[in-house]
């Protein structure tokens, strides 16, 4: 059986075909179209006519390309770009009407849990109980767990991309005392899930995303060229010293510098800061990097044959009073 995914981020859109053979989704094919939806949104955050005729035209292409390449309907869903926009409901609308896809917007807390069946996955049982963080355009996803699902998760406004509109945007090297102060709200938002890591004590710290990959190539990891099995990880010392060396430079230099891609680059900083700032609270001296994240774990949730879990989640029109205790009991042992 071959299934995809298609993942509408902050800054692309993605599509990741794979075989299901042997409980595992072998990739075959993967595609994206960068749409940078993070730089067009208004001070609302909402999405403007223009953004969201990208989303469609992206989301009927990718769907397209996993017909050619013989997959079944692509699982479509968006990240906390549009899950997060005043204007989301005419977002989804706009695509259903547009490809006759449904774009699901999930939970930031059920993102967590299953960026964590991934992690586990591919880090396997040896290594104990899990902490795995993920830094996005809009949101930082936390979870642990001792098993297959985590036993907590949780989803806070920290994404990199966020942070860069709210407090670093004008691409300027920014002042030590507007460090300080971006310091200080990371500090303050993470500072309760910090406490239940460092009291959990995970064995191993895992990261996932392409805002760790990028830094912990800037911190000397192997390129993405030696292939997924090579050991990548990332240091809370040298990460220390990236926050330094990227604050030193405008954003339009950044992109010089190892690993650190152009379209990501204005947002480098803030990811470095918020990874630094949570692994120094959490008391986590190093981080092995995952190459399996979120739609690793939807396609793997697919593979088991579980798809009920997407299926219920309401749209936004539907809201439950309590997101976040749905989310949690998903994230219960199992």
């Amino acid at each position: 059986m071959r299934i995809s995914v298609v993942d509408v981020g902050s800054n692309t859109v993605r599509l990741a075909i794979a075989d299901a053979r042997d409980g595992a989704p072998l990739p075959v094919h993967t595609a994206k179209r960068r749409l940078r939806l993070s730089e067009q949104v208004d001070g609302e955050r909402r999405l403007g006519p223009c953004a969201v005729e990208s989303i469609v035209e992206a989301v009927r292409a990718a769907c397209a390309e996993a017909e050619r390449w013989g997959s079944d309907e692509p699982f479509a869903f968006a990240t906390a770009i549009v899950r997060d926009a005043p204007n989301r409901d005419e977002v989804l609308r706009a695509v259903e009407e547009g490809t006759g896809v449904r774009l699901r917007v999930l939970p930031g807390e059920v993102e967590a849990e299953l960026t964590f069946l991934a992690a586990r996955r591919w880090m396997g049982w040896r290594a104990g109980p899990l902490g795995v963080l993920d830094i996005g355009g809009g949101t930082l996803e936390v979870a642990f767990g001792r098993g297959r699902l985590p036993d907590f998760a949780i989803s806070l406004p920290l994404g990199a991309g966020r942070l860069t509109r709210e407090h670093l945007r004008d691409g300027e090297p920014p002042s030590d005392e507007t460090l300080r102060t971006l310091r200080r709200h990371v500090r303050h938002q993470l500072r309760d899930v910090a406490a239940r890591i460092r009291w959990e004590g995970p064995l191993t710290a895992a990261a996932t995303s392409r805002t760790f990959t990028q830094l912990a190539r800037l911190c000397g990891a192997p390129p993405g060229r030696h292939g997924p099995f090579v050991r990548r990880e990332l240091t809370r010392k040298a990460l220390g010293c990236a926050v330094t060396e990227l604050a030193a430079l405008p954003a339009a230099r950044r992109a010089e510098l190892p690993g650190i891609s152009a379209p990501r680059a204005a947002q480098s900083l803030a990811g470095a800061l918020v990874g630094h700032t949570a692994m120094k609270l959490m008391g986590i001296r190093a981080l092995t990097i995952s190459p399996w994240a979120i739609r690793e774990g939807i396609l793997l949730r697919r593979i088991e044959g579980d798809t009920a879990w997407w299926s219920g989640h309401p749209q936004p029109t539907e809201r439950r009073p309590s997101a976040q205790r749905a989310a949690l009991r998903l994230a219960a042992p199992r």
